[in-house]
């Protein structure tokens, strides 16, 4: 098998190191990274556009933990994935985007694809994004790539391949190397750890989408401690929503920082406290801090009488939780202290989106518990996500940091891609939702039974809002739509718009097993 064109052996290293779906567009200058595909096992999905590919890329890799990899053209195509690499690197997420380059660009110009820095381009939204000028340097960089993604903050990469090596003869790629895992926290902060905590009468952890998968050791540890809880968006589910002490997901709500002021001890475990986790200057914490983090630069932050710890949160929570002397007695958290701030979180939600929490709360009950769910940046997620109980980490993304629009419907149909008969959700704004429509094709091509919630107020909601808030008048925040349902029957998909929140549980429930994408129209009427 050896001396075969190095995009064959490319698609047979892939397949070797765990890749089962490939997500991308082929082109005439990327058309050799498809010649040895069909005798591999990897399934390739054809999005309508790059960056559907490359959202698609994303939900896989956020359901299944394993990195997304695509496949674009020199060029357009690397231009129009920039997007959801953005939004990758943002949410660290681990993608692999492998695209063609042109042999030479120095000299020749106007040739077709070509730009002026594509490696430079790659490199503004990814950890990493190099040019392999041999078939050596292809199998270093991706396997470079592949160890990375597990022993550092998962983040993005790319790599340009030249036209002509593409096609050119190559040896059989390495065979995978052992891969080194997280490194675990030092020791002798585990121990300062679990002495702090054990002094604590009023602890509190904040846990973040870097903890998710410790989440068995958070909740014992929590639990031991008789601790409160709060999480960003990307933590729900680590501490289940609805447990005595937890606060859930209300760490941008003005009225948390009270409640973090109070405590004498803050654990903030794998976030790095962005302005979209906080949505102001401060966590507002008078406490000592032990700060648990894979990413040194979060970490350089930390205050005098801080504990930084670097390492992996899920090991850092496993040791301080063996290490700890026993269960704490008594502590000064009260169930109805966090009962009454949760409720009054609840309402201030309501308050500011009407209509919507009676929607989301609704659909979570009726809904299966293992329902994962891909948003937008649309109204109903922001309400929603407030008030959406989840009982498990992991299952419900959205365009946190980068805030993209278009990023539900394509990264859902790689959620469903990789969690074949399991219930998958997308949740769209009227407006983000037409950024990616076209990858409803897609979804019909492969079979998806993915409802799709189209959340229609037939504006800008958050944008006029915003802008009223500041006394601007509102401006280009009124758009013609399209009408949804014959646009979803146009591709194929189903269509619906049930008249009851009742109505549209069960709506939501038959898509999960029509065989075909179902998009469903909900209004700020319905159920009125």
């Amino acid at each position: 098998m050896a001396n075969r064109p190095l995009g064959v052996q490319i698609s047979r290293m892939l397949e070797a190191r765990g890749v089962e779906v490939i997500f991308g567009i082929p082109g005439v200058h990327n058309i050799e990274l498809y010649r040895g595909l069909e005798e591999t096992g990897i399934r390739h999905v054809l999005a309508r556009h790059e960056q559907g590919a490359g959202f698609m890329a994303d939900g896989y890799a956020r359901a299944t933990g394993r990195p997304g990899v695509a496949y674009v053209i020199s060029g357009p195509g690397l231009t129009n994935i920039l997007t959801p690499l953005g939004q990758a690197y943002s949410d660290s997420v681990p993608m692999l985007v492998i695209s063609s380059c042109l042999d030479e660009t120095a000299l020749k110009r106007g040739q077709l694809h070509q730009m002026k820095d594509q490696i430079g381009a790659g490199a503004c939204v990814t950890d990493w994004s190099e040019m392999a000028c041999s078939a050596q340097a292809a199998f270093g960089l991706i396997d470079r790539a592949f160890a990375e993604f597990v022993s550092a903050r998962p983040r993005p990469r790319h790599l340009s391949l030249p036209i002509a090596l593409m096609g050119a003869e190559a040896p059989d790629p390495p065979r995978a190397p052992a891969r080194a895992g997280l490194a675990p926290p030092d020791p002798i902060l585990v121990e300062r750890a679990a002495a702090m905590i054990a002094a604590a009468k009023r602890p509190l952890f904040l846990f973040g989408g870097g903890a998710r998968g410790g989440a068995d050791a958070a909740r014992a540890l929590v639990a031991a401690c008789k601790a409160a809880s709060i999480c960003t968006y990307a933590g729900r589910g680590i501490i289940p929503d609805g447990s005595d002490l937890a606060l859930g997901p209300v760490l941008a709500r003005p009225g948390s920082q009270a409640l973090i002021a109070s405590a004498d001890l803050v654990l903030v475990i794998g976030s790095e406290l962005s302005e979209v986790d906080l949505w102001r200057n401060d966590l507002g914490h008078d406490a000592p801090m032990i700060r648990v983090d894979i990413d040194p630069e979060v970490l350089a932050s930390a205050a005098p009488g801080d504990l930084p710890v670097l390492g992996d949160a899920a090991a850092f929570l496993q040791a301080v939780a063996e290490r700890l002397p026993g269960p704490v007695e008594a502590c000064d958290w009260q169930a109805d202290e966090i009962a009454r701030a949760r409720a009054a979180f609840r309402a201030e939600t309501d308050a500011e989106r009407p209509g919507i929490v009676p929607i989301a709360e609704a659909l979570a009950a009726g809904l299966p518990d293992d329902t994962m769910i891909y948003s937008d940046m649309t109204q109903f997620a922001y309400a929603a996500k407030e008030v959406w109980p989840m009982a498990r980490p992991g299952h419900w993304h959205h365009p946190y940091g980068f805030g993209t629009l278009g990023y539900a419907l394509p990264a859902a149909i790689g959620g469903a891609v990789a969690r074949p008969g399991l219930p998958t959700l997308a949740i769209a704004g009227d407006y983000g939702f037409q950024y990616t429509v076209q990858e409803l094709a897609t979804a019909v091509e492969l079979g998806l039974s993915l409802p799709i919630l189209i959340w229609d107020n037939a504006k800008l909601g958050e944008i006029e809002a915003s802008m009223q808030a500041a006394q601007i008048a509102p401006n280009a925040v009124i758009a013609q739509n399209p009408d949804f349902l014959a646009l979803a029957r146009a591709y194929g998909a189903g269509a619906d718009e049930p008249a009851t929140i009742a109505g549209l549980v069960d709506a939501v429930n038959r898509a999960f097993v029509a065989g075909r994408p179902t998009l469903i129209r909900v209004t700020p009427d319905t159920g009125r």
